[in-house]
């Protein structure tokens, strides 16, 4: 069950097999369905979760009942609230599964005991929130300073495997667009190749 997870740790700080342990010591697996949430707009989220299998979505509605996704979660990438997991404050995001899931949590006293014992967490954290920033700060300088279609080519080349698993309104709704908007976009691309 924590194959990926125990992989991306080591793909990215040299942890050693009694890190590993204890890490382990401290993690819980959980399934979801399709459409089950993780979280709940409005619930404090005690955990952050790292993807094994599956897609997930973090997402808000507005007061309109439109949806607007802020991220896609897929096989070795970790998603929460990280604002309410920090705080303990009610989150503001919704996370549920677009694909049968298999996680990996790591609860708020997992992740502030393995930060006191284990340094290489600490640099593992810090080097996934940075991760978490820069995709961040790309995502807002592509929004600011493309055009709609240079946006979508982007998104795709970035995200290939999210473009073939997740639904077109999905993707719209991640890209600030309708879904109609979205489909003359790509017919636009379509008609200039």
């Amino acid at each position: 069950m924590y194959n990926a997870f125990f992989q991306t740790l080591k793909n990215t700080v040299d942890f050693s097999e009694e890190d590993i342990v204890v890490i382990k010591n401290h993690l819980t697996p959980k399934k979801l369905r399709k459409k089950q949430y993780l979280l709940q707009e409005g619930d404090v989220c005690k955990f952050v979760a790292f993807v094994e299998k599956g897609v997930l979505r973090s997402y808000s509605i507005d007061e309109k009942g439109i949806e607007h996704i802020i991220q896609f979660a897929l096989e070795g990438w970790l998603i929460a609230d990280l604002y309410s997991f920090l705080t303990m404050e009610p989150a503001t995001y919704t996370i549920d599964a677009i694909e049968d899931c298999e996680l990996v949590l790591i609860s708020k006293s997992a992740h502030e005991e393995l930060l006191k014992t284990l340094p290489k967490y600490e640099s593992w954290i810090r080097l996934q929130i940075t991760g978490a920033y820069i995709a961040l700060q790309k995502r807002l300088t592509s929004i600011i300073s493309l055009t709609l279609e240079e946006r979508y080519e982007s998104f795709i080349s970035l995200y290939p495997h999210i473009v073939q698993r997740v639904p077109q309104h999905m993707i719209a709704s991640y890209m600030g667009l309708s879904p109609e908007t979205l489909s003359r976009v790509r017919k636009r691309i379509t008609s200039r190749k």
